[in-house]
């Protein structure tokens, strides 16, 4: 696994190599000489210290149960070359017997405490490179973009931080491949539908989970709330799982920050459109108000030209007044349109119970639709745009 992870303390039992078991085997021997350059000037009294060593290196280098070994080895030692009778495993004097005792229990004890706190070692280090990886990650995705930029990310990060195959995949009513390291094109139509199940249930599915016996691959949902919005595919050439059980939580939390960025992506997609839209009301106003000012004075003159024609009299009375006809319906459109401001709220105005919605042109009481005249219903609306202002007689008529 690259990078490779600290083993958590208790996941396997330590086991002495070779070039261990001859260091400590070389300890046991210097003890066991200077032992006897000891007990040759003062005895053996200062000898049961020696032995001590050789156990604190087993417990700091090789783990508990080879401090344990060493413990019982190093009370045998002391056992077999120096308490009477000598080169034997029994004990005559009552002093030795204590001396032994008090070896096997100091070695037992100071055994358990360095491997304790060779346990906590690892464990922090296996922390630290578990949040240093996280770190490096979430920094590699806040570069990204776009949904594509990231699954492209994900599938590389995830490939080299557990050493397998990985890509992404999308909707799950119609499971596609996004992105995919080098070697993944393409997925079969087995590994999408156990994909598309992962999507769907929001969780695992795959090879050496459920539902997986046609694919090489497990795939993990990306969660955001209740909803999946992607998954994860792993896969290793050997056919073994591709994240260890201990592993699967840094999995989970990488998983979160891949969340965190579809959903950061999808927001600044959704402000960009947002934007656009604005942009384009504001266009749309400028044109409006372009048809207002320039199209409805010339409405006005056509108008005012067809009334005088048929004060004349002097032309076809009905072509003048179908003419006239049409162009107070075009007067009616533009000055529907002038009045449009797609900038403004679109919301119906409500009075009590009455709702009137001033652009679909429509009035309900209660719920219940209102019949009105169109110019009922101009009158209505030129007071509902104008709540709260007092409205001349003349104001109605020209506005209505």
């Amino acid at each position: 696994m690259s990078p490779k992870f600290h083993e958590l303390p208790g996941a396997a039992l330590s086991r002495l190599s070779w070039q261990v078991a001859a260091a400590l085997l070389a300890l046991f021997a210097l003890a066991t000489a200077l032992g006897f350059a000891l007990a040759a000037r003062w005895a053996d009294a200062p000898v049961v210290l020696l032995y001590l060593p050789p156990v604190l290196a087993a417990a700091a280098f090789a783990g508990r149960w080879s401090a344990l070994l060493a413990a019982v080895a190093a009370t045998l030692a002391y056992n077999f070359f120096f308490t009477e009778p000598y080169y034997t495993l029994l004990i005559h004097n009552p002093g030795d017997a204590v001396t032994v005792a008090m070896l096997l229990m100091v070695g037992l004890v100071t055994s358990q405490l360095v491997t304790s706190l060779r346990g906590q070692a690892q464990l922090a280090a296996f922390h630290a490179n578990r949040n240093a990886t996280i770190a490096g990650f979430a920094r590699r995705l806040l570069t990204c973009t776009d949904e594509g930029a990231i699954a492209q990310v994900v599938a590389g990060e995830l490939a080299r931080i557990f050493d397998c195959h990985a890509c992404v995949v999308a909707d799950a009513t119609q499971a596609r491949l996004i992105a995919g390291t080098e070697g993944v094109e393409r997925l079969t139509e087995a590994d999408l539908a156990v994909a598309a199940q992962a999507l769907a249930d929001g969780k695992a599915a795959g090879r050496h989970i459920s539902g997986g016996s046609l694919t090489d691959w497990q795939f993990h949902p990306v969660r955001a709330a209740a909803d999946a919005l992607a998954a994860a595919g792993l896969a290793r050439s050997d056919g073994m799982p591709p994240v260890e059980a201990e592993h699967l939580s840094l999995l989970e939390n990488l998983l979160d920050q891949v969340a965190l960025a579809l959903e950061r992506a999808r927001l600044e997609s959704a402000g960009r459109e947002n934007i656009v839209l604005r942009e384009r009301d504001g266009l749309r106003s400028a044109l409006l108000g372009s048809i207002g000012t320039d199209i409805r004075p010339r409405l006005h003159a056509i108008a005012a030209g067809l009334r005088k024609l048929q004060r004349a009299g002097g032309a076809d009375g009905e072509v003048l007044h179908e003419m006239a006809s049409e162009t107070a319906k075009l007067g009616g459109f533009i000055e529907n349109l002038a009045d449009l401001d797609l900038a403004q709220n679109q919301e119906p105005v409500v009075a009590g119970a009455v709702s009137i919605d001033l652009y679909r042109r429509t009035v309900t009481s209660r719920g219940e639709p209102v019949h009105i005249t169109p110019k009922e219903f101009a009158v209505l609306a030129e007071l509902a745009r104008n709540a709260g202002r007092v409205l001349t007689h003349r104001f109605l008529l020209r506005a209505v």
